[in-house]
């Protein structure tokens, strides 16, 4: 694995070596593979890329869909402390059946780009929580034809990190979005619990969903495990479905890589 990320960083130019010989002490902190986004802003100068693939499958009132997304790549670098630039880009595949008619319809391309931004707002505290702001664009300009919405959708989000123990933690989101030419407001939440079992392995379990003004929301869950690699290298796995009428099965892998893009004063 290490070989095949060396390989792969190599290739997009990054220097690998240096990026080795600068290895922060603290874990890397990701934004996947839960919806949960953490409070933690990136420091000053550091790049982080968090990639993956997940399929998805639906199947509701005659209809069977299947959805592959290839590439949930999402590049994050610090630009001062506490503040740090995101850009996010999908490629997506998606099969629907129709029992009564035999017809099968195949969409492929680009989603919408993602361009955002977070901050930390605050350190936790005691009781109090660490706290984070973010907030994206989804640009349709670069969008395939399948994907391509007519309108530029944007949501916020305010990120909650508290810490219960050595092991464990608690984070929970709340925001709002309006996307895919979507005529109202959705409000989105998360609550995320994480456990260590070791340094290296860690577990959790989330529920996620949204409440949109005039139509009916949806409830999710999904759980998966985290490895460390180093402490600038992570894969995870995650499984998932909804709790209300939608997703029936979710299943994700991926990988975070961390990497300083120059030397630290030491």
């Amino acid at each position: 694995m290490k070989k095949l990320v060396f390989i792969l960083l190599a290739g997009m130019g990054v220097d690998v070596v240096n990026a080795q010989e600068n290895t922060l002490v603290e874990p890397l902190i990701t934004d996947r593979p839960d919806a949960n986004e953490s409070a933690t802003a990136l420091p000053k100068g550091i790049l982080q890329i968090e990639t993956g693939a997940f399929y998805e499958s639906y199947d509701e009132q005659n209809i069977n869909k299947d959805v592959f997304t290839f590439n949930t790549t999402l590049i994050r670098y610090g630009i001062i402390n506490n503040v740090e630039l995101r850009l996010g880009w999908d490629f997506k595949e998606e099969s629907v059946k129709h029992q009564l008619n035999s017809l099968n319809e195949i969409s492929r391309g680009f989603s919408p780009l993602l361009l955002g931004f977070k901050t930390t707002l605050s350190q936790e505290n005691g009781w109090r929580p660490e706290i984070g702001f973010l907030g994206h664009l989804y640009l349709p300009f670069l969008a395939s034809k399948d994907y391509k919405p007519e309108t530029t959708g944007a949501d916020f989000v305010l990120a909650f990190n508290h810490t219960l123990s050595d092991r464990s933690s608690l984070g929970y989101n709340i925001g709002a979005e309006r996307k895919d030419d979507s005529s109202e407001i959705a409000y989105i939440y998360t609550v995320a619990y994480g456990f260590e079992f070791t340094k290296q392995l860690g577990v959790y379990a989330e529920v996620f969903g949204n409440l949109p003004e005039n139509t009916a929301g949806s409830l999710l869950w999904n759980s998966g495990l985290t490895y460390l690699i180093s402490n600038d290298l992570q894969i995870d796995t995650s499984v998932g479905r909804s709790i209300t009428k939608g997703q029936d099965l979710l299943l994700s892998a991926g990988l975070s890589v961390r990497i300083p893009t120059k030397k630290r004063d030491k």
